[in-house]
């Protein structure tokens, strides 16, 4: 609905104008104008830019009426300079943009009121024009690409109608042509409503930049051939007369095609002089330049490489170029154009150092150094290393067909260049992947700390559970009873004297239960000998009461923290009643420990059954869990009928 509405309306203004307009030429070129802003409505709604097709309609409806009533021009410029307010997405969002276009709307409105005299239209337009061109050079630098090439087109097609104005004007004034230069100028203008549309159409929009660019030499041409001529007829003194008028036109026009074709022929005479001289196709200078310039954008990596191979085949190398990327002394060919297989290339401590300190080198040299790279045909090849601060991270490889004339010294130049900036980049790749590695594991490690941390909170809850447990049952039961006994040795005291004898003996022996039972449990929550008496004392403790024979080994030079002795104690006892459980009956235990330099070792082994790794238990969580919490490691080792091996790290500082 809204996209025919648009076309209607565009239409229908553009049809007006052209109707009631033929009888004027100035209303005339107002009406073509105005067609031109009702097929930009049209462009912009197929297009999907329904805002701006709305605000092409306002400025169509407008012009359309300029076209019938003179009058109404302050109005219709006003229209224009709210259009390019409203770029690059027909908002006006922010607030000066809105307070300008209401501005201008009133002072439109005015001067239609006013009926003012033609020279004040003039500076409102010029005005305009300056408002609305400061306006998008403002808002280029902040746009998106998209947006960015609706406002250049916009722009662009402001530079030519601009340009075409003061030619028109300076023809006008220096020679009386045309004879109505304000029919032609309205004409002119019919360029931006155009270039406004060129820059919503995808297939266009992305050569924005270049269409620019083209308007500003275009312009800059204009203006300088005019200004020429007008010293020209300044230094006349006069008006030229009839003949010198002629002549006048006839140089400015020739002067004109001379700079359109300026260009393309420096460009065609170029590419004729390097066939000529062997150096056909693209120079090697822009194939620096263009790598340069890719680099700085988001262009993936290999991509990079495959273009810079086919440039440098068209600029130097006839005969093929190739990318050879690697380090530590081994290179790998990883394009070629044209196709090669892969191919690998190996280096030695030397070799690595002399090539990757080589600027260039050539057939001769690569015989010394990397005769694998010589072909058989004899033809000129060169070579440039890409390293960077000195380490060999690739190679450039260009060849020549055997006829073909040597590589020139600006050649080596570029190669030399190009292995920089190749090396550079491979140097950012390397510390990207490592970057990334980096963040992968720091990734990883942070997911194990979170189930690690619910594990220890899961195994806190279920420890304290076992104490509430074994206080329950144990002692708790313990006191109980003998809190009965009490009670019956206080009535039997009461009533026999002398039959209390036993019943003391067997609270004597229920009081020794219990303190044996107190002191189990708080062995098995911190044990005494580990904190009064250190890792040595606590262990040897430990292997008595293990049901295996079990030797232990000590040789640590000092005491160390209470979580780092914890951690290994329990991480020992955890093994030696692992053993003790399924290791069989035949098994003995050994428990090392020993510090070396900054890490305390610990070993507990045993020469039972063992068992498969990926069968671990629990257990074994537990352990790495303890010692992960301190910076330390666990690693076990174990096969059927072989035994088991559980060793521990854990980074202890040396100057305490």
């Amino acid at each position: 609905m809204t996209r025919a509405l648009a076309l209607w309306l565009g239409s229908a203004a553009a049809l007006t104008a052209l109707g009631v307009g033929l009888w004027d030429g100035t209303n005339l070129a107002s009406a073509i104008v105005a067609a031109g802003w009702a097929v930009t409505a049209a462009g912009c709604q197929l297009v999907g830019r329904p805002a701006v097709a709305r605000w092409a309609v306002l400025v169509a409806v407008l012009q359309s009426a300029a076209a019938i009533w003179t009058t109404a021009v302050p109005v219709a410029m006003a229209g224009w300079l709210a259009f390019a307010l409203a770029l690059p997405d027909g908002e006006l969002r922010s607030l000066p943009r809105r307070a300008i276009a209401a501005v201008a709307a009133v002072l439109g409105v005015g001067l239609a009121a006013l009926s003012g005299p033609p020279s004040l239209y003039g500076l409102a337009a010029v005005l305009a024009a300056g408002t609305g061109a400061t306006g998008i050079i403002l808002r280029c630098g902040q746009a998106s690409p998209r947006q960015r090439a609706a406002l250049q087109w916009t722009g662009a097609g402001l530079l030519l109608a601009g340009s075409a104005g003061a030619t028109l004007i300076g023809l006008y004034l220096l020679l009386g042509i045309p004879a109505n230069p304000l029919t032609w100028l309205v004409v002119a203008l019919v360029v931006v409503p155009v270039g406004a549309l060129l820059g919503h159409v995808p297939a266009t929009a992305h050569v924005g930049d270049k269409a620019l660019l083209e308007a500003v030499v275009a312009a800059g041409f204009t203006v300088m051939i005019a200004s020429v001529y007008l010293v020209v007829v300044l230094g006349l003194g006069r008006l030229p007369e009839d003949t010198e008028r002629d002549l006048l036109v006839s140089s400015m026009a020739a002067a004109l095609v001379v700079a359109v074709l300026a260009f393309p022929l420096r460009v065609r005479l170029l590419a004729t002089a390097r066939a000529i001289t062997g150096r056909a196709g693209v120079p090697p200078e822009e194939v620096l330049a263009t790598f340069g310039a890719r680099m700085s954008r988001a262009v993936p990596f290999d991509e990079l490489l495959l273009q810079l191979a086919e440039s440098l085949k068209a600029a130097m190398a006839p005969a093929g170029a190739e990318i050879w990327v690697g380090s530590d002394g081994v290179l790998h060919r990883t394009l070629s154009v044209p196709d090669l297989p892969t191919a690998r290339l190996e280096l030695n401590e030397r070799e690595r150092i002399v090539v990757g300190r080589t600027r260039v080198g050539g057939a001769s040299w690569l015989a010394v150094w990397m005769p694998g790279l010589l072909s058989d045909d004899g033809g000129p090849i060169r070579v440039a290393p890409a390293a960077h601060l000195g380490e060999l991270l690739g190679l450039i490889v260009v060849r020549r067909p055997v006829d073909a004339p040597p590589f020139s010294e600006a050649d080596d130049q570029v190669l030399v260049q190009l292995g920089r900036q190749v090396g550079l980049a491979l140097h950012n790749m390397r510390l990207d992947s490592a970057l990334q590695a980096s963040l992968d594991e720091l990734r990883r490690r942070n997911e194990e700390l979170q189930a690690s941390r619910l594990r220890i909170v899961t195994a806190a809850d279920a420890a304290r559970r076992a104490i509430e447990r074994d206080l329950h049952d144990g002692a708790q039961q313990h006191l109980v009873a003998l809190s009965v006994k009490l009670s019956l040795a206080g009535e039997i005291i009461a009533e026999e004297p002398g039959a209390t004898e036993n019943l003391f003996d067997e609270l004597r022996a229920d009081v020794q239960g219990t303190i044996a039972a107190l002191r189990e449990l708080a062995h098995g929550v911190y044990p005494p000998l580990l904190r009064n008496h250190g890792l040595d004392h606590a262990l040897r403790s430990a292997a008595r009461r293990s049901p295996l024979p079990c030797s232990v080994s000590v040789d640590l030079p000092r005491r160390y923290s209470e979580e780092i002795e914890a951690a290994v104690y329990f991480c020992c006892l955890e093994a030696i009643q692992n053993a003790g459980k399924h290791a069989g009956a035949d098994a003995a235990i050994t428990v090392d420990l020993a510090a070396t330099g900054a890490l305390l070792r610990f070993e507990v082994g045993d020469d039972g059954t063992g068992f498969a790794v990926g069968d671990a238990g629990h257990g074994f969580v537990n352990m790495r869990d303890r010692l992960g919490a301190i910076g330390g490691t666990l690693t076990v080792e174990s096969e059927l009928g072989a035994g088991t091996r559980i060793r521990g790290e854990i980074p202890v500082e040396t100057n305490v």
